[in-house]
Protein backbone atom coordinates (compact mmCIF):
# COMPACT_ATOMS: atom_id res chain seq x y z
CA UNK A 1 0.00 0.00 0.00
CA UNK A 2 2.79 2.06 0.63
CA UNK A 3 4.14 1.88 -2.55
CA UNK A 4 0.95 2.52 -4.38
CA UNK A 5 0.53 5.68 -2.63
CA UNK A 6 4.01 6.69 -3.36
CA UNK A 7 3.42 5.98 -7.28
CA UNK A 8 0.28 7.60 -7.09
CA UNK A 9 1.72 11.22 -5.80
CA UNK A 10 4.21 11.33 -8.37
CA UNK A 11 2.35 9.78 -11.14
CA UNK A 12 -0.35 12.43 -10.58
CA UNK A 13 2.44 15.21 -9.76
CA UNK A 14 4.17 14.45 -13.03
CA UNK A 15 0.76 14.50 -14.90
CA UNK A 16 0.05 17.73 -13.75
CA UNK A 17 3.41 19.43 -14.75
CA UNK A 18 3.08 17.39 -18.32
CA UNK A 19 -0.94 19.16 -18.73
CA UNK A 20 1.08 22.39 -17.55
CA UNK A 21 3.75 22.34 -19.76
CA UNK A 22 1.45 20.83 -23.07
CA UNK A 23 -2.17 21.63 -22.58
CA UNK A 24 -2.44 25.12 -20.23
CA UNK A 25 1.15 26.71 -20.29
CA UNK A 26 1.08 30.20 -18.52
CA UNK A 27 -1.44 29.43 -15.93
CA UNK A 28 1.10 28.04 -13.32
CA UNK A 29 -1.58 26.98 -11.04
CA UNK A 30 -1.35 23.47 -12.72
CA UNK A 31 2.14 23.36 -12.50
CA UNK A 32 2.80 24.75 -9.19
CA UNK A 33 -0.08 22.03 -7.87
CA UNK A 34 2.04 19.01 -9.71
CA UNK A 35 5.42 20.51 -8.13
CA UNK A 36 3.27 20.20 -4.68
CA UNK A 37 1.98 17.19 -5.17
CA UNK A 38 5.54 15.81 -6.41
CA UNK A 39 7.03 17.36 -3.46
CA UNK A 40 4.57 15.56 -1.15
CA UNK A 41 5.61 12.65 -2.88
CA UNK A 42 9.34 12.84 -2.26
CA UNK A 43 8.32 13.72 1.51
CA UNK A 44 6.39 10.51 1.68
CA UNK A 45 9.02 8.63 0.41
CA UNK A 46 11.99 9.77 3.18
CA UNK A 47 8.56 9.00 5.55
CA UNK A 48 8.17 5.79 4.57
CA UNK A 49 11.21 4.12 3.49
CA UNK A 50 15.08 4.04 4.59
CA UNK A 51 17.46 7.01 3.44
CA UNK A 52 19.07 4.96 0.28
CA UNK A 53 15.33 4.18 -0.59
CA UNK A 54 14.40 8.01 -0.27
CA UNK A 55 17.09 9.32 -2.13
CA UNK A 56 16.75 6.97 -5.14
CA UNK A 57 12.69 8.18 -5.15
CA UNK A 58 14.18 11.96 -4.98
CA UNK A 59 16.57 11.22 -7.84
CA UNK A 60 14.18 9.52 -9.94
CA UNK A 61 11.53 11.99 -9.52
CA UNK A 62 13.59 14.95 -10.37
CA UNK A 63 15.00 12.76 -13.59
CA UNK A 64 11.11 12.19 -14.72
CA UNK A 65 10.61 15.58 -14.18
CA UNK A 66 13.22 17.10 -15.74
CA UNK A 67 12.88 14.52 -19.07
CA UNK A 68 9.57 16.03 -19.31
CA UNK A 69 10.48 19.64 -19.33
CA UNK A 70 13.23 18.82 -21.65
CA UNK A 71 10.44 16.49 -23.71
CA UNK A 72 8.03 19.38 -24.16
CA UNK A 73 10.78 21.73 -25.33
CA UNK A 74 11.83 19.65 -27.95
CA UNK A 75 8.36 18.45 -28.90
CA UNK A 76 7.51 22.50 -30.44
CA UNK A 77 4.31 22.63 -28.15
CA UNK A 78 5.92 25.77 -27.62
CA UNK A 79 5.16 26.69 -31.42
CA UNK A 80 1.53 25.91 -31.68
CA UNK A 81 1.37 28.64 -29.38
CA UNK A 82 3.11 31.28 -30.55
CA UNK A 83 2.03 34.29 -32.90
CA UNK A 84 4.55 33.66 -36.26
CA UNK A 85 1.91 35.15 -38.90
CA UNK A 86 2.22 38.47 -38.97
CA UNK A 87 -0.43 41.34 -40.72
CA UNK A 88 1.39 43.58 -43.40
CA UNK A 89 -1.87 45.29 -44.43
CA UNK A 90 -3.20 48.23 -43.37
CA UNK A 91 -6.55 49.61 -43.35
CA UNK A 92 -6.80 52.48 -46.64
CA UNK A 93 -4.02 51.50 -48.39
CA UNK A 94 -5.62 52.38 -51.43
CA UNK A 95 -7.83 55.24 -50.07
CA UNK A 96 -5.24 57.82 -52.35
CA UNK A 97 -5.29 55.68 -55.25
CA UNK A 98 -6.67 57.95 -58.76
CA UNK A 99 -6.14 61.36 -57.26
CA UNK A 100 -3.20 63.80 -57.51
CA UNK A 101 -1.72 67.08 -56.83
CA UNK A 102 -3.72 69.77 -58.70
CA UNK A 103 -7.18 68.17 -59.26
CA UNK A 104 -9.99 70.38 -58.03
CA UNK A 105 -13.08 69.14 -56.44
CA UNK A 106 -15.76 70.48 -54.28
CA UNK A 107 -16.36 70.85 -50.32
CA UNK A 108 -19.64 68.46 -49.67
CA UNK A 109 -19.22 70.03 -45.63
CA UNK A 110 -17.48 72.90 -43.66
CA UNK A 111 -13.86 71.92 -43.38
CA UNK A 112 -12.42 73.73 -40.40
CA UNK A 113 -10.04 72.31 -40.91
CA UNK A 114 -11.26 68.80 -41.29
CA UNK A 115 -14.27 67.94 -43.40
CA UNK A 116 -15.32 66.25 -46.97
CA UNK A 117 -14.91 67.16 -50.33
CA UNK A 118 -15.80 65.14 -53.24
CA UNK A 119 -13.07 64.44 -56.09
CA UNK A 120 -13.45 62.48 -59.30
CA UNK A 121 -17.20 61.41 -58.08
CA UNK A 122 -16.14 60.21 -54.60
CA UNK A 123 -15.84 62.09 -51.08
CA UNK A 124 -13.32 61.76 -49.54
CA UNK A 125 -12.04 63.19 -45.47
CA UNK A 126 -9.70 66.24 -46.05
CA UNK A 127 -7.73 68.81 -44.01
CA UNK A 128 -7.51 72.09 -45.12
CA UNK A 129 -4.20 73.88 -45.64
CA UNK A 130 -5.92 77.43 -45.28
CA UNK A 131 -8.23 77.03 -41.80
CA UNK A 132 -12.28 77.19 -42.55
CA UNK A 133 -13.61 76.60 -45.90
CA UNK A 134 -17.18 76.85 -46.44
CA UNK A 135 -19.29 74.04 -48.15
CA UNK A 136 -19.43 74.28 -51.77
CA UNK A 137 -16.26 75.71 -52.30
CA UNK A 138 -14.07 74.32 -54.88
CA UNK A 139 -10.96 72.84 -53.97
CA UNK A 140 -7.36 72.12 -54.98
CA UNK A 141 -5.29 68.93 -53.92
CA UNK A 142 -1.86 70.29 -52.66
CA UNK A 143 -0.37 67.44 -50.96
CA UNK A 144 -1.15 63.39 -50.43
CA UNK A 145 0.78 62.65 -47.43
CA UNK A 146 0.57 59.27 -45.77
CA UNK A 147 -3.11 58.63 -46.23
CA UNK A 148 -4.39 62.83 -45.85
CA UNK A 149 -5.49 64.88 -48.62
CA UNK A 150 -4.68 68.40 -47.49
CA UNK A 151 -6.44 71.04 -49.93
CA UNK A 152 -6.86 74.53 -50.19
CA UNK A 153 -9.42 77.02 -51.52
Amino acid sequence: MTWFILIALLGIGLTLILTEILFVPGTTIIGIFGLLVSAGGVYYGFVSFDTGTAWAILTVTLLLNFSALVYSFRSGVWNKFALTDTMKSRSFDNRLEGLEIGIEGIAVSDIKPIGKAEFLDKIYEVKSDSGFIRVGTKLIITKLEHNTIIVKS
